[in-house]
């Protein structure tokens, strides 16, 4: 037989291994610059926040224990300042109004946007056209909104005895009478601020599911318990939660009786926050306008921490 060629083995090309790239090359660079930009944009927000709000915090902290007057050289004070406005009269008064209003607001102010957020959940037709006349006082500035107030419950030619006058029913003092000045400012401030909450509400409502009603009018429950035994349980955190909320933006109220009142009839509309503005403004006593900021800020922080706590156990659920 003949003898075949042999075969020579062919020169394979050297194959060298593949170096795994740096952990510093490209992508982390491009890691590392994307990270520098958005502490550039942060930068920015810490910056206006540290200057405009942790600053003003501390140093009004820093000033509640010293003598401070516009013009002079602080001196230490120590609790000389707290000692000062507790006795004030007008500081017991503060209080209790600012407290008589939160309680008030959660009567009215927290009902009544609940119920609005009900209504408009159930309407069939004309939705976006009720809810951006519900949110419409939100958008209206508070100021403004207050004028508008003022000249609505003016005692004289007002539009509220007016309206009053042509229904043959009694007029009031409304805001000059000391018995009716406080639940008059908690009508407007419910007035200007419930648009947001409603529209919270109804976010809450739509994301009930629907078969949860099914059931309950299989059940034979009529619309009162369907509110008790569904609306309710299903929308507890959003209640819970915007009830702390209003607790602490409340206890702030400033705009209505400076604008409105001026703090009267007879100090029946003083809260704390225009007491403060009273002290640092009209006394020129910075150290116990800080004082009461300092009160003010451990009682709302109380309502703060509630509200945190309330929300982290909310998300660990």
């Amino acid at each position: 037989m003949p003898k075949t060629a042999e075969r020579r083995p062919v020169d394979e090309p050297a194959v060298h291994p593949v170096q795994a790239p740096s952990p510093v090359g490209g992508r982390g660079r491009r890691r590392l610059g994307d990270q520098a930009r958005a502490y550039a944009f942060l930068l920015g927000g810490l910056i206006c926040f540290a200057l405009f709000s942790w600053y003003p915090a501390i140093r009004a902290v820093v000033i509640a224990f010293q003598k401070y007057t516009p013009g002079s050289s602080p001196e230490w004070a120590g609790t000389a300042n707290f000692t000062r406005v507790w006795h004030d009269p007008e500081f017991t008064a503060a209080w209790r109004n600012t407290l008589t209003f939160t309680l008030l607001a959660l009567l009215i102010g927290f009902a009544v946007p609940f119920v609005l957020a009900l209504v408009l959940n159930e309407l069939r037709h004309a939705k976006a056209f009720f809810r951006v006349v519900v949110y419409l006082p939100v958008m209206i500035p508070p100021v403004v909104s207050a004028l508008l107030w003022k000249w609505f419950y003016d005692p004289g030619a007002g539009l509220a005895n007016e309206t009053l006058r042509y229904l043959h029913l009694p007029t009031s003092n409304w805001t000059n009478g000391t018995d009716t000045a406080l639940i008059s400012l908690v009508i407007v401030a419910t007035w200007a601020n419930m648009g947001g909450t409603v529209l919270i509400y109804l976010a809450a409502l739509q994301s009930i599911p629907g078969e949860l009603y099914e059931a309950a009018e299989l059940d034979g429950a009529n619309l009162l318990q369907r509110i008790r035994h569904v609306t309710v349980p299903q929308t507890r955190f959003v209640i819970l939660m915007l009830m702390l909320l209003q607790i602490i933006a409340t206890m702030q109220v400033f705009t209505e009786p400076f604008v409105i009142t001026g703090g009267g009839p007879e100090n029946a509309t003083v809260t704390v926050l225009y007491l403060i503005y009273k002290y640092a403004f009209l006394y020129n006593d910075f150290g116990g306008a800080c004082a009461l900021s300092v009160m003010l800020l451990v009682l709302l922080g109380a309502f703060s921490a509630g509200y945190l706590r309330l929300t982290r156990a909310e998300g660990d659920a």
